[in-house]
C-alpha cells in the first residue's frame, strides 16, 4: 500500500473500532513502526485522528462523523503535505480584522489550523470548516442559510436572498477539482452554483490548488475563466509550460516547496 492507501485505511480501522492500539494498527497494516509513526503523525497534523499514550483515536466531532465515506474525507489523505503547505501559505494573507470568504474544500480546510490565532471574520459554506473554526480560533464565523450536502461538505440554499449576499469580503479562497486552459473545473453543479453565489461577494480570487489537479484529465464544469483568478497557490510539482500559461493568462502564481516547510 501507498501512503495515502494506509491512511485511508487507518481511518477505516478506526471508524469501526472507537480506538485503537499501535502495535494492533502495524499488525494490521504490515509496516514498520517508523512508518506507522509518520502515517499516524500525518493524520493527526489533519485533525483527522487522536493520539494517546500507545493507542490512537478517531476524532469525535459531530460535523466530521457526517462525513463518513463522502469525498471530502476520501481527498483529505492525497497529497496533504502538500496541501497544507499551500494552505499556510494562503492562512499568511489574511490579517487581523478582515473579512475573508474560505469554500468549502480539502485544502481550503487546512487553513483553520494556521487561523487559529487571528480574530477575523470568517464566511464559509464549508460546515465543517465551520466547526474547527468555532472549536479552535477566535474568528467570528458566518454560515449561509440552506441546506446541509454531506457528500460535497457546503451548505446551500436553492434561494437568491440569502445570508452572503448581506457580505462583502476582501479575498475568497477557494479550491477545484481541475484546472485547464478553459478555467476553473468542478464536476458537481451543486458546487459551481454555491461557489459562484461567493465569488460575487469578493473582490480578489486566491485559488488553492495542489499541481495533480493541472494534469488532471477532468471533464468538468467551468466555473470560472482563468482570468478571474487573481492569485494560484500551488506546490512545486507544477510543470513550468502550466507556470507559463497560467502567468500569461494575468494570473499571479505562488508556489510553495512542502518539502522546505516547517509544518506542524
Amino acid at each position: 500500500m501507498n501512503p495515502q492507501q494506509r491512511r485511508q485505511k487507518v481511518l477505516q480501522l478506526l471508524n469501526e473500532q472507537h480506538s485503537l492500539r499501535v502495535p494492533e494498527l502495524a499488525d494490521a497494516l504490515a509496516v514498520s513502526a517508523a512508518t506507522l509513526r509518520r502515517d499516524l503523525g500525518q493524520l493527526a497534523a489533519d485533525q483527522l485522528i487522536k493520539r494517546g499514550h500507545g493507542k490512537v483515536e478517531r476524532v469525535e466531532q459531530p460535523a466530521q462523523a457526517m462525513l463518513k465515506g463522502s469525498s471530502f474525507v476520501q481527498n483529505a489523505g492525497h497529497r496533504s503535505r502538500q496541501k497544507r503547505a499551500i494552505a499556510r501559505r494562503a492562512a499568511e494573507l489574511c490579517h487581523e480584522g478582515d473579512t475573508v470568504i474560505i469554500n468549502g474544500g480539502s485544502t481550503t480546510f487546512g487553513m483553520a489550523q494556521f487561523l487559529a490565532d487571528r480574530r477575523m471574520t470568517i464566511l464559509t459554506n464549508s460546515f465543517l470548516l465551520a466547526q474547527q473554526l468555532l472549536v479552535h480560533s477566535r474568528n467570528d464565523v458566518l454560515l449561509p442559510g440552506g441546506m446541509v450536502y454531506r457528500e460535497q461538505n457546503v451548505i446551500a440554499s436553492p434561494f437568491a436572498s440569502d445570508v452572503i449576499r448581506n457580505h462583502y469580503a476582501s479575498k475568497m479562497f477557494m479550491g477545484a477539482c481541475g484546472i485547464s486552459p478553459l478555467g476553473v473545473l468542478e464536476t458537481d453543479p451543486l458546487l459551481v452554483q454555491a461557489e459562484l453565489k461567493l465569488m460575487a461577494q469578493a473582490h480578489t480570487l486566491v485559488l488553492l490548488v495542489d499541481s495533480s489537479k493541472f494534469s488532471a484529465s477532468v471533464a468538468g464544469l467551468i466555473v470560472c475563466p482563468l482570468r478571474r483568478i487573481e492569485l494560484l497557490i500551488t506546490d512545486k510539482g507544477i510543470r513550468p509550460d502550466t507556470l507559463r500559461h497560467l502567468r500569461s493568462e494575468g494570473v499571479e502564481v505562488m508556489v510553495v516547496d512542502a518539502d522546505r516547510e516547517d509544518l506542524p
